[in-house]
């Protein structure tokens, strides 16, 4: 269990503040993550790395010269949200371009992509890049689809390492490619991760059994097998990964190898396994090159290990075996760095994210009852997933990270803060619904975050700014709400996410308009086939997400993404009356 903590709902926060105060030499804090507390003096690529937090030492605990210049920490076992990536690299680029580094993971591709976009965008390089080094989570023939474990540290090592060197955006993105080509990981938990602030793990493991091919959000594995020796697990292990022996490998035997804990499996079995390990990989031809044995990418308290190959050639291992000084990770003596500066060369990028956005639509007439409908709206949506907070993380257990309702807490207090100002500068009702999406994309973070902010910003773009919508432009915003999130997500109806709520929603709110119902009427019944919809999903194996790798085991659950949006629009329409009731 994770005992120690403040608030659960801001346990990244405080930890974030504990680090930096730890560690005032490698790093300070940003908004949205950590930098180097001291910058390069000249240009150099800057590779930030980037997740959900509860994974310590990854990924904060590797900033610092010779690695990362900078980590993107998100919420616990949550992508942060574009706009965290976006503040962190404005801080760390000193103009040579930024490198995002991070797992293969449905939000962590989408928010990270979203601020590469937005750094592009203003003339600042920016490029991303998804580690996939999990053998068990995709065959081998799909591993674009696999997501990123332990595997990670060893590629945004080599990564870090170049950039170091001086190497072009260009040139450091290749030599993330060429490891990640080469690294293969596979791991196994022997007892589930507890969030801040719940009393029961995300999974369970029954005793004298291990959970094979496990992710480190708390995810179970895939499946399990008894728990014998350590010799017997160590052939699990490497045998599972050198049957995966990657094609760009060559014939190369020089491996680097980390044999990781993930939280409650301390040093002391760590060696007991590494003795069996070392000698398989021997009896296998490979040389492991500087092994790592002990904890690099954790999962909170979970029990449980990992274990890494990474075939190297002479670039590589060149990288690997470079200097680095970081609070968590110390290799070798770095050579003395040019002239740095602390803080300095971040005042223009600061000044740029800054700059002021044109000014909100005023709202004027019956636009002002629908901001404040819409404002009424959120604060029921407030009410209900507080209340469901619980009952969807364990949903999103399942097969998941467990975090889901946490997060959709997070985004809507978020939103709604965000409304209520925006109403009380009597704000246009599409301005009031982009400020209140940005802000629960911003707050939230993951896949459900940069989906719901995106959804809210489409809607209210819909809506006239001086008087209430019309029946049409409501089903309008209804459509440009799904046509952005499935843009956005990449999600179609039947891929188990909240489009199989979202899509019949919208569908039949248009139907029902068009046969002459009242909105509020409309919605009502939409809402209902939603909440149908959402339910329906429990017969669907997931297609994307993290629930993925584990699709037998979600069979017969319901979506907690299709679920949480069915409920929070049941929660709408219920606060709909005479007084909200939109023109026709």
């Amino acid at each position: 269990m994770t005992r120690v903590f403040n608030d659960p709902a801001r346990f990244a926060e405080d930890m974030v503040h504990g680090f930096t105060a730890a560690h005032p030499d490698h790093v300070r804090a940003v908004p949205g993550g950590v930098v180097r507390a001291h910058r390069p003096g000249t240009a150099k690529v800057a590779v930030l790395t980037g997740g959900g937090s509860g994974h310590y030492p990854a990924f904060c605990g590797v900033v610092g010269p010779g690695f990362a210049d900078g980590s993107v920490i998100g919420n616990v076992f949550t992508s942060p949200s574009a706009a965290q990536a976006y503040s962190v690299a404005a801080e760390a680029e000193t103009g040579a371009g930024v490198l995002f580094m991070f797992g293969n993971y449905a939000g962590d591709v989408m928010n990270f992509g979203q601020a590469a976009e937005r750094l592009t965008g203003e003339g600042i390089p920016a490029r991303c890049f998804a580690v996939t080094d999990d053998v068990a989570s995709a065959p081998a023939a799909e591993t674009e689809r696999r997501r990123g474990i332990a595997g990670g540290f060893t590629v945004y090592k080599t990564a870090s390492a170049a950039a170091e060197e001086g190497a072009s955006l260009e040139e450091v993105v290749r030599v993330a490619e060429r490891t990640n080509d080469r690294t293969r990981s596979l791991g196994v938990a022997f007892a589930g991760c507890t969030l801040p602030g719940q009393r029961e793990p995300l999974f369970t493991v029954p005793d004298g059994r291990l959970g094979l091919g496990l992710g480190i959000h708390g995810e179970p594995g895939v499946r399990e097998s008894d728990l014998t020796t350590a010799a017997d697990l160590a052939r699990t292990l490497v045998e599972g990964l050198l049957a995966e022996r990657p094609a760009a490998a060559g014939d190369s035997n020089r491996v680097a190898v980390l044999l990781n804990g993930l939280g409650a499996t301390k040093y002391e079995e760590l060696y007991v396994l590494w003795a069996s390990v070392v000698e398989l990989l021997t009896e296998a031809g490979l040389e492991p090159v500087r092994a790592e044995v002990g904890e690099l990418v954790t999962s909170l308290d979970m029990a449980g290990c990992s274990l890494t190959l990474t075939w190297l050639d002479d670039e590589l291992e060149r990288l690997w075996l470079a200097p680095a000084d970081t609070p968590a990770y110390r290799r070798g003596r770095l050579d003395a760095a040019a002239p740095s500066r602390t803080g300095e060369a971040a005042a223009p990028r600061r000044a740029a994210a800054a700059r002021a956005h044109d000014e909100p639509a005023t709202a004027t007439g019956e636009a002002v009852a629908a901001a404040t409908a819409a404002v009424q709206a959120l604060r029921a949506a407030r009410t209900l997933l507080h209340d469901e907070e619980e009952a969807l993380g364990r949903l999103d257990a399942v097969a998941g990270d467990g975090d889901h309702g946490r997060g959709m807490s997070k985004g809507v207090d978020a939103a709604l803060a965000a409304a209520e100002q925006a109403r009380d500068a009597n704000a246009a009702p599409a301005a009031l619904l982009g400020a209140a999406g940005d802000a629960w994309a911003a707050d939230a973070g993951g896949t459900s975050g940069a989906l719901w902010g995106a959804g809210l910003r489409a809607f209210g773009s819909a809506l006239p700014a001086d008087r209430a919508p019309e029946a049409g432009e409501l089903a309008a915003g209804a459509r440009a709400a799904l046509a952005a999130v499935t843009s956005l997500g990449k999600a179609e109806p039947g891929d188990k996410t909240l489009v199989d709520a979202l899509d019949p929603f919208v569908t039949a709110f248009e139907e029902r308009l068009a046969a002459g119902g009242s909105p509020a009427e409309a919605f009502a019944a939409a809402a209902e086939t939603a909440r149908a919809a959402a339910e329906a999903t429990a017969g669907l194996r997931p297609k994307r997400g993290r629930a993925r790798p584990l699709a037998e085991r979600s069979v017969g659950t319901p979506d907690p993404g299709a679920t949480s949006l069915a409920l929070v629009l049941g929660a709408v329409a219920a606060t709909a009356g005479p007084a909200a009731e939109p023109a026709r």
